[in-house]
């Protein structure tokens, strides 16, 4: 079995598939002072309750935390003794990377796209809410391109929260009205009508630079929170996007 880790700036996402399926995912907090041990242990420990640590065999890394890509590669080996492939714009992959300085994009992007080409008809955007919220783009010619980075939903709210004084701290959810009639309201509607309006702006400007229609393809935890409020509707919700093109990079590289 294949234990696929996505190290993200917020929290960790760990995916064991069997096969082609995945059949159990975590979601972790990152925490960039955790050692090796700690690491390792937290693991072995959570593999252990679902009697898994002595069926993983291969690994699979994709991290945007230089800090602690090293540090979970010696994890892994250190006490499940398998070895990693980390994802980079170095490795073999399934597109083609159309870019001014690849060795600057995140792991996550380079999966986003593998997994986009994969799985659905290019061109494809993939919009992934996770810190940031960022665009990934395969073009019809099946070379990722790039795409857009912007601030995603919870540092939006976190910054109104830590640089307004009245206002509260919030969790996102959907707000029944776009007019709100309380504070919090009013936020929630800024914050996630304000980011669907965005989507539509960029995926139109988008899709005028690659002089057609693509396929779009939503992943991160947001996702369900945004679709309802958008109107180019997303094409696909595929929360496991990310995990997915790792496994296919992976099954690549072997």
């Amino acid at each position: 079995m294949l234990l696929a880790i996505d190290i993200g700036n917020t929290n960790i996402t760990l995916g064991v598939f069997n096969e082609e399926k995945i059949i159990r995912s975590w979601r972790l907090s990152t925490e960039i002072t955790r050692t090796e041990d700690e690491y390792g242990v937290f693991i072995k420990n959570l593999l252990r309750e679902t009697f898994l640590d002595d069926k993983i065999t291969k690994a699979v890394i994709s991290s945007v935390v230089v800090q602690l890509t090293e540090r979970i590669e010696i994890a892994l080996k250190k006490y499940l003794n398998i070895d990693s492939l980390i994802i980079s714009h170095k490795i073999k992959m399934n597109v083609s990377l159309n870019l001014e300085e690849p060795q600057q994009t995140g792991a996550d992007r380079i999966a986003n796209a593998g997994a986009a080409s994969f799985l659905y008809s290019v061109p494809a955007i993939v919009v992934d809410f996770g810190t940031a919220t960022s665009f990934d783009i395969v073009n019809k010619n099946n070379e990722f391109i790039g795409g857009i980075i912007t601030a995603g939903m919870k540092i939006q709210a976190e910054a109104l929260s830590a640089k307004t004084s009245k206002l509260p701290k919030l969790n996102i959810e959907a707000p029944e009205n776009a007019i709100g009639r309380n504070t919090i309201d009013a936020m929630l509607s800024g914050i996630v009508r304000g980011h669907a309006a965005m989507i539509d702006g960029l995926i139109f400007e988008c899709e005028r630079e690659l002089g057609e229609k693509a396929t779009i393809i939503a992943t991160g935890g947001y996702s369900s929170v945004i679709s309802r409020y958008l109107r180019r509707k997303f094409d696909y919700i595929n929360p496991d996007l990310t995990l997915i093109g790792m496994k296919i990079l992976y099954d690549l590289n072997r």
